[in-house]
C-alpha cells in the first residue's frame, strides 16, 4: 500500500498522481468513483459493464456452440410467441 498527499485546488479539483494514474489505467475525462466513510475518502476508476458483460457472454454463446444468427432467431421466435399470447384469445 502506497500514500500519497495531494492538494486540493479551486473548484475542488485534485491531480492523481502519474504513477497511480497509470497502475490504475485511467486517462483524463475517465470516471472514478468516490466513496466516503466517515473521514476516508475512497476512489476507484469506475469500469464500464458493458464491455465485460458483452465478453462473457460472448463466451458462453461459444461453449453452447450459439452463433448470433441463432441467438436473434431464437429472439424473434420469442417475440412472436409473446405477441400471439398477448393478442390472440385463448383456445
Amino acid at each position: 500500500m502506497q500514500t500519497y498527499t495531494v492538494q486540493l485546488r479551486k473548484r475542488g479539483q485534485l491531480t492523481l498522481p502519474r504513477k497511480v494514474r497509470s497502475q490504475l489505467a485511467v486517462d483524463e475525462g475517465d470516471a472514478l468513483t468516490l466513496l466516503q466513510i466517515d473521514d476516508i475518502v475512497l476512489l476507484s476508476p469506475k469500469r464500464p459493464l458493458l464491455p465485460k458483460l458483452a465478453k462473457e457472454f460472448s463466451a458462453l454463446m461459444d461453449e453452447e456452440g450459439v452463433s448470433l444468427a441463432d441467438l436473434l432467431q431464437g429472439l424473434q421466435e420469442e417475440r412472436e410467441k409473446i405477441w400471439h399470447e398477448q393478442h390472440e384469445p385463448a383456445a
